[in-house]
């Protein structure tokens, strides 16, 4: 970053003497009020529930703009990545700065390979957990559990051990997320295999067994290669915030991405694409596409607490570009699975086309996201609604890791500890 031209005065209407911010400047997007010394000068603080316009770090990974509805990873509109490469393409990018050349290209996919596997007696941890436990509180534990398996690799301001943890962390995602999956279904587990495509491996893991050979069907690959891509990273979000907070403590990078899919868990975050299928089950059951006027006026009336799930977004005031990307492969999907007729897909899409036509949808600016078609691509691929959430933690892990890893080198960076408006009684007293 650099210092603007300008410079903004802060004055104050009780007399108390102004002062002057430095004003910095990015590459692209707005330019950002120093207020580290604000603290000392004026003895107060600012005010900003939920950090929503507060810059907590500089970063080169991600840009987002929300009005235009661009997103780009290290310079490239996520529309070119998810259409040119693939996702360990994506996950070198993030993690490098660059994408690989062909050489760097079969170096990193050998490298991640290579790391697929598990050691063995993370069965027996995972047998701890009951069969009908929620996916994520399994994956919390087995990812945070990585670093008692690891711990040759846990310190997280040596950039060797970094690197080897990024690997790890990247190769074993699938693995973990499919025995997830298996145990509480009760089937046995999957061994990767190495001469398969990330998502390749990662579908069979999931759905093959020892009784048949498993063939992977390319559309559905190439399905969920994209669906990583468009999840592999998206700025200061919650869970990519908790990382970087729970990161800036010195804990081990096996921690931190636990605490990052704990984080992803709640439904306003990760689970969004979970509540938007379920929306569509729920207008599917009262009647489908003939309910949906019925459902629209639930909608905007205040008072009877029914949502549109899957629909605007906190940052993009626009069309969600990944958004459009998901419908492609919404398309591409049910079109080779044979479901171009699916009452949930002619559900989802005349939904859609109401909210973009009508006035109190449209003055709003919610427009659908990646959530609202991600949810029927993975149904249809055969993924269930509980591991959603997982899919997701699997994609950003590469974020995360990406994000952790430029907060440690960054010579500015501190153990987070956000300041308060304290709203509690006084000093008091004990009186007895």
């Amino acid at each position: 970053m650099k210092l603007a031209d300008n410079k903004a005065t802060l004055s104050f209407s009780n007399g108390s003497p102004s002062i002057e911010l430095p004003v910095y400047q990015g590459t692209i997007g707005p330019d950002v009020l120093d207020i580290r010394k604000l603290y000392a000068q004026t003895d107060k603080f600012t005010y900003d529930p939920g950090f929503l316009s507060t810059a907590s770090c500089q970063s080169a990974i991600t840009y987002i703009d929300g009005d235009k509805g661009e997103l780009l990873y290290r310079g490239y509109p996520i529309e070119q990545l998810a259409t040119n490469c693939n996702y360990l393409d994506t996950c070198y990018l993030l993690l490098n700065g660059e994408l690989p050349d062909p050489q760097q290209k079969a170096d990193f996919e050998k490298l991640v390979t290579n790391h697929t596997m598990v050691n063995e007696q993370m069965q027996f941890f995972l047998r701890g957990f009951r069969r009908d436990a929620h996916p994520m509180a399994v994956l919390t534990g087995l990812v945070g559990g990585l670093s008692a398996f690891y711990h040759d690799s846990t310190d997280i301001n040596n950039p060797e051990h970094r690197e080897i943890s990024a690997i790890r962390l990247i190769a074993k995602m699938p693995t973990l997320v499919a025995m997830a999956y298996k145990y509480g279904v009760g089937q046995p587990y999957q061994y990767p295999q190495n001469h398969l495509s990330y998502a390749g491996n990662f579908l069979r893991m999931m759905f093959g067994n020892p009784c048949e050979e498993y063939k992977v069907n390319p559309v559905i690959e190439r399905a969920m290669d994209r669906i990583f891509i468009l999840h592999a990273d998206h700025e200061q979000n919650a869970s990519t915030s908790t990382v970087r907070l729970c990161g800036s403590s010195g804990t081990n990078p096996f921690a931190a991405i636990a605490a990052g899919v704990a984080c992803l868990w709640g439904p306003a975050h990760g689970g969004a694409n979970e509540a938007a299928l379920n929306m569509l089950y729920d207008i599917q059951k009262q009647g489908g596409v003939e309910k949906i006027g019925d459902f629209i006026k639930q909608v905007k009336d205040k008072n009877s607490g029914v949502k549109l799930m899957g629909f605007g977004h906190r940052v993009y005031k626009n069309y969600d570009p990944r958004a459009k990307l998901m419908q492609e492969t919404c398309n591409e999907v049910l079109s080779a699975m044979g479901l171009e007729k699916d009452p949930l897909f002619a559900l989802a899409k005349k939904l859609e086309s109401i909210a973009l036509e009508d006035e109190y949808f449209v003055s709003r600016k919610l427009y659908p996201n990646v959530d609202f078609y991600s949810g029927i691509v993975q149904r249809a691929i055969g993924i269930p609604v509980n591991l959603f959430t997982g899919i997701f933690a699997l994609a950003r892990t590469v974020g995360w890791i990406a994000q952790l890893n430029e907060m440690i080198s960054d010579p500015e960076y501190k153990i987070g500890r956000p300041r308060q408006l304290y709203t509690g009684s006084p000093r008091r007293d004990i009186k007895r």
